[in-house]
């Protein structure tokens, strides 16, 4: 008589029990890929490469055909496959690493290529659709549906609506998205759908079964990147559209040597008011290279600080970059500006300045000179760039104010868009 075992859940198992337990994913799934509170009926998740999408896709598939929890508690039999081509639902859906078959445990379901479909011993069936025929989705019908990669889909719109029709079978028809994201027009409007639920999935938390060297070296190939947020870190970048910057103008990252700028000042746009719901105080500092372009070093911009916080961080960047001086508005403050950074180190030269356009006219100078290629970046900056890309005619599509903008728009215009003499700076 085999010896019996205690399982995760305190229950007395067989051995055969207990080997089969072991099997199962709740032993290696990562929090966000198991539902412990049950899988939504319409469910986004968002992912970088590797991240275990198509794992948590194939997996979600195996729990409704045998009505396992968390993902349902009841059998499904007819689930809709949907990939951007049919060799795509069979290689990566289907006979993948991390597809139906590979995930499969005890039965496993037969693969009938002639009518794109698969079959299961319990009766279960899932058919094959593609992007490219979304006619094919018209008149089936389904109770579930998983679907692949939909931000490369071909007939995006096309496809995914008449798939909608189709699911109308059970009391709860549900369907999964897995897919690493692209700001195209259908994923932004499931994004926003608050009928769908999104769940977000980096490369790095799946770096457990995925070969270390690929880890490091996309991570410092493309690390904060355009390219490595969205294919990395599974996050949604879009430009908005009559923005001042498109992120083509911002993605060439061209380091500089300290010692061919000629000057080097640091820019502060200080909040209105001080604490935690404050603006940011936006702190950028550029320099200009003997090239006569200019170079943006530093994004050291402060959330919620205090006057003594933002200007202990400004003067910071100043010493560690051997600036030629603090450029400061003063529209919000005046002379208090000039005050508290006295207080944090009183020789640091202080020029300030003072808008008398509005936000959008005075970035628009700065704005052609990065489409002359007349200013570069010296690493990434993300939060600028979002910001930078965000930024309209009525200035950002939120409600933040553009702080990052407005500290880069003074850096750039001091060293580029002033007199092309010394500046008159006020020494403290």
């Amino acid at each position: 008589m085999p010896e019996d075992k205690t399982g995760v859940t305190g229950l007395v198992l067989s051995e055969r029990q207990y080997a089969l337990a072991g099997r199962e994913w709740v032993r290696h799934a990562r929090k966000e890929q198991y539902p412990l509170g049950g899988a939504p009926a319409n469910w986004l998740v968002i992912g970088g490469r590797g991240a275990g999408k198509t794992r948590l896709g194939a997996e979600w598939v195996h729990g409704f055909v045998h009505g396992l929890m968390p993902f349902t508690r009841r059998r499904h039999g007819l689930i809709a496959l949907v990939g951007e081509t049919l060799g795509d639902v069979r290689e990566v859906m289907i006979e993948g690493p991390s597809g139906l078959f590979a995930i499969s445990r005890g039965e496993r379901p037969r693969l009938e290529v002639l009518r794109r479909r698969l079959l299961w011993d319990n009766g279960a069936v899932a058919q094959m659709f593609s992007s490219d025929a979304p006619e094919g989705l018209r008149g089936p019908q389904f109770d579930a549906a998983w679907c692949d990669e939909l931000g490369k889909w071909r007939n995006a719109d096309e496809t995914f609506d008449m798939l909608q029709f189709g699911l109308r079978l059970g009391t709860r028809p549900s369907q999964i998205v897995t897919t690493t994201p692209r700001a195209t027009p259908l994923m932004k409007r499931l994004v926003r759908d608050p009928a769908f639920t999104v769940s977000r999935m980096r490369t790095h938390d799946n770096a457990g079964n995925l070969a270390a060297s690929f880890i490091a070296a996309v991570e410092k190939r493309y690390a904060a990147t355009r390219l490595g947020r969205q294919e990395l870190d599974g996050e949604l970048i879009e430009d908005r559209e009559g923005a001042l910057w498109v992120r083509e103008q911002l993605e060439m990252v061209v380091p500089v040597d300290g010692g061919s700028l000629r000057r080097i000042v640091v820019a502060v746009d200080p909040p209105a008011t001080s604490g935690r719901n404050s603006n940011a105080c936006g702190i950028v500092a550029a320099g200009l290279g003997v090239d006569e372009r200019a170079y943006v070093l530093a994004d050291a911009t402060v959330q919620g600080a205090q006057p003594q916080e933002w200007a202990r961080a400004a003067i910071a960047l100043y010493h560690r970059l051997g600036a030629d001086a603090i450029v400061a508005e003063t529209n919000q403050g005046g002379d208090m500006v000039a005050a508290v950074l006295r207080t944090v180190d009183p020789r640091v030269p202080v020029k300030s300045v003072r808008a008398t356009r509005g936000k959008w006219l005075r970035a628009e100078p700065v704005a052609a000179l990065y489409m002359q290629g007349m200013v570069r970046h010296g690493a990434h900056f993300p939060k600028l760039c979002d910001e930078m890309c965000d930024f309209g005619p009525d200035g950002l599509s939120g409600t933040a104010s553009p702080d990052r903008v407005d500290a880069l728009v003074w850096a750039i215009s001091e060293l580029m868009l002033g007199p092309q003499s010394e500046p008159q700076i006020r020494h403290l």
